[in-house]
């Protein structure tokens, strides 16, 4: 298998590349995932102080959605928001989830990231210098938006190898 970041023929060359890192940091995400138990979704670490990787992948998918509706230049439908959201808690923390079970987690985000992939077919590489509005009064190009989803999977996924180390360990010594 050749590793690229290319994706479909079918889009701009530039969107293809973008989409093509999107698509595989996704892919890779699931492999990583792909054994976890209900026990090891829900695992927040030691001493419970982190994320499990279930608010992860939620976080993930939620993310993702916003990047969708700010490229599509609207706002996130509220049986949506309700569904994924919200980004943060009254304790401006990644919110909770407990007993979801991968499968729901990961068809959950497949939704979205079938969206992005959709998006992405439509857009046009002169379309990557849209600016659009980001968090706190932020901008940003289409183009950052799309690298930035695809740095952001990957950066989520170190901490869910850290916490598949911690849990193995903590099994391992008890």
């Amino acid at each position: 298998m050749i590793l690229d970041l290319k994706g479909p023929s079918k889009m701009d060359p530039v969107v293809s590349m973008l989409y093509g890192a999107l698509e595989n940091n996704y892919h890779r995400l699931k492999t990583i995932v792909a054994d976890m138990s209900q026990e090891e979704i829900d695992y927040k670490g030691p001493e419970q102080k982190y994320n499990s990787t279930a608010q992860l992948i939620r976080h993930l998918a939620y993310i993702d959605l916003n990047w969708f509706y700010r490229i599509k230049g609207g706002s996130i439908p509220e049986e949506l928001e309700n569904k994924y959201g919200p980004m943060l808690d009254e304790n401006n923390e990644i919110p909770p989830i407990y007993d979801v079970s991968l499968k729901k987690l990961l068809s959950d985000y497949d939704e979205v990231f079938d969206m992005l992939q959709s998006i992405c077919y439509q857009l046009k590489d002169n379309q990557l210098n849209t600016i659009v509005h980001y968090e706190d009064g932020k901008e940003a190009t289409i183009r950052w938006g799309i690298w930035h989803l695809a740095d952001h999977n990957r950066y989520h996924q170190a901490h869910i190898n850290q916490l598949r180390k911690w849990f193995k360990e903590e099994r391992v010594n008890k």
